[in-house]
């Protein structure tokens, strides 16, 4: 008796065979479906219909994968409420209402095809294929040794939710989107490609109507909806923010940098200059309060976010803000690869709706997989990890990753680094005190005086000194804002009804803007948007990020009156020495 490995081998070699044939004149003809019909207690308009159903499914079905179903009978009856089909051995029984309107042919057929596609699953085991629960959305659980997340988060846009209660209902619902819908290549390219792969049918490639951009909601963009062509990414970066004493930035932050080249640049080096178009691939806690829960953070009731923003935005928030550096570190990926990777990263833009953990489904994890998954190649490879840190060293020891330190003045000069400001406000001082007899030892001593002590030695600076003074202003106004935004933080019981109103409002906002799938909630459509999706969905993030702005005016108004007076007083004061300064550099630049 023959082992089930080896009955498995001889199955596969044998669709090969079949594969490889179909093109023969000896294979000409569509095999049959191994399908009886059971006509018993069907009237004979019934019974032509049941047999047209068969014949539709005679035509969907691929040729390559009818010799590998078993026999099976089709039996039309009655089934609960809600339920078209089942399989039970070799027996599909399909609803018998079905039959009865001429409106339900197309539920009838994706019915059938879904119950052959069980039944194909049966023998094969495609469901379980590793490739395939990947793009499905069963994740690796890098903590798990290859254990996978019993849950799908690919929850938003989905063409039925009832594929996401297991492998194999995803499995049997994607085939009856793959054989009937057209824009299926167009919605899910990479489950596209693997069924054309599997299943020997045509249409590997993505046709060209899908088009090469991959479409991603930038709120800071105008317009929101941005096209991203994959052959204008030169490259793909590791970012790593350094660690910083907050809980949640202990370990540092993980994030992918696009190296995308400005419109009017052929691609090549230079791109690495184009700062203002690259972009940085995100995951984040989307926290929809002006609070951050510790707790929250670690039981994972925040949820996880792929944003997509501008380099120049993230630059600004870690290095000038939080005073944190910044390693690009470039990665060893074709420009196919590159392709598959933004195509795999706008799928999860669209459609998942993961839970974030400090200590588990973290940024770190979730760029280990959106590497191995959009990857094919780095699918076994192995740098799983939950520390940013930590997946930098495995992707240099695995060869993804260059593996040389980026720590010298070239690095800076050619952004492979991004130091911390408070190195750069070093610089800046030293070059004010030389020509400047300022009243402190360094940076931080010259920012922790109020800007009324400040003020008077800003009218001794000559021009040169007048910049360097003007960039340390700047960071104390940032300092200042930051203190404020905390103070506002634990002010928020004083607000009165119509300001929370107001709040709730500015914050729902953010949420929707975060979340690109809910611009689209008013319209039909899954997977990746369609052109006359793109163009709602930028039409309609236009409008939100218009009122977003707006209300965050009026917020920005009202601020002031729940500040103390002594970081009001220095607000105020900071931004009277930008002007002071501002004057002055205009005034010694014409006298030169």
């Amino acid at each position: 008796m023959k082992s089930r490995s080896g009955r498995c081998q001889w199955r596969w070699l044998a669709i090969a065979l079949l594969i490889l044939l179909a093109g023969s004149p000896v294979f000409a003809a569509s095999p049959a479906l191994p399908l009886t019909l059971h006509e018993g207690g069907l009237s004979s308009e019934e019974q032509r219909a049941a047999q047209a159903l068969v014949r539709q499914a005679q035509v969907h079905f691929p040729d390559s994968m009818v010799a590998v179903l078993p026999p099976l009978t089709l039996e039309f009856t009655d089934l609960p409420a809600r339920v078209h089909g089942r399989l039970r051995g070799g027996h599909i029984r399909l609803a018998r209402h079905l039959l009865q309107h001429d409106d339900a042919q197309p539920q009838a057929l994706a019915a059938l095809l879904h119950e052959l596609g069980h039944a194909l699953d049966r023998e094969l085991a495609l469901s379980r294929n590793p490739r395939f629960r990947d793009l499905a959305g069963w994740q690796l659980r890098p903590r798990r040794f290859g254990a996978r997340n019993r849950h799908n988060p690919m929850r938003s846009r989905s063409p039925d939710r009832y594929e996401l209660t297991s492998p194999r209902e995803f499995f049997a619902v994607n085939l009856e989107h793959f054989l009937l819908d057209p824009d299926y290549a167009c919605r899910r390219p990479a489950l596209h490609r693997h069924f054309a792969q599997t299943l020997g049918s045509d249409g590997a490639s993505q046709p060209e109507r899908c088009g090469a951009e991959f479409a991603f909601i930038v709120p800071a963009h105008d317009p929101v909806l941005e096209l991203l062509d994959p052959a204008r990414v030169q490259a793909v970066e590791y970012l790593l923010a350094e660690p910083a004493s907050a809980l949640s930035s202990r370990w540092g932050h993980a994030m992918l940098r696009l190296v995308v080249c400005a419109p009017q640049r052929p691609p090549g080096a230079d791109c690495r200059m184009d700062l203002e178009h690259h972009r940085v691939l995100s995951f984040r806690a989307f926290v929809d309060d002006v609070q951050v829960s510790a707790w929250q953070g670690l039981r994972g009731g925040y949820p996880s976010r792929l944003f997509v923003l501008p380099l120049t935005q993230v630059l600004d928030e870690y290095t000038r803000a939080e005073l944190r550096g910044l390693r690009s570190v470039p990665l060893d990926l074709a420009p196919g690869e590159i392709a598959t990777l933004l195509e795999r990263a706008a799928q999860l833009h669209w459609s998942y709706d993961g839970r974030y953990t400090f200590l588990g489904n973290n940024c770190a994890s979730e760029v280990f997989k959106l590497l191995r998954e959009g990857v094919p190649r780095l699918a076994d490879a192995q740098f799983a990890a939950i520390s940013p840190t930590a997946l930098l060293r495995r992707l240099q020891r695995a060869g993804i990753a260059q593996p040389a330190p980026l720590d010298d003045e070239e690095a800076l000069r050619l952004g492979y680094r991004f130091a911390a400001a408070d190195a750069h406000l070093a610089q800046m001082f030293e070059i004010a005190r030389s020509r400047v007899a300022l009243p402190a030892k360094d940076a931080s001593t010259w920012l922790a005086l109020t800007p009324a002590q400040r003020q008077p030695w800003l009218e001794q600076a000559d021009l040169r000194a007048s910049a360097a003074l003007l960039v340390l202003e700047e960071a104390a106004l940032w300092q200042l804002e930051r203190r404020a935004r905390e103070q506002l933080r634990r002010q928020l019981r004083r607000l009165q009804p119509a300001q929370r109103g107001l709040l709730d409002e500015t914050m729902q906002l953010e949420a929707l803007l975060a979340h690109p799938a809910r611009l689209l909630r008013d319209m039909p459509g899954y997977g990746l948007p369609l052109a006359d999706e793109r163009e709602y969905a930028n039409r309609h993030g236009a409008a939100l990020a218009g009122d977003w702005h707006q209300r965050s005016a009026q917020l920005h108004e009202l601020a002031p009156g729940f500040l103390s007076p002594p970081l009001r007083a220095a607000l105020a004061g900071a931004r009277g020495n930008l002007d002071v300064l501002g004057r002055r550099l205009r005034g010694l630049a014409e006298v030169e």
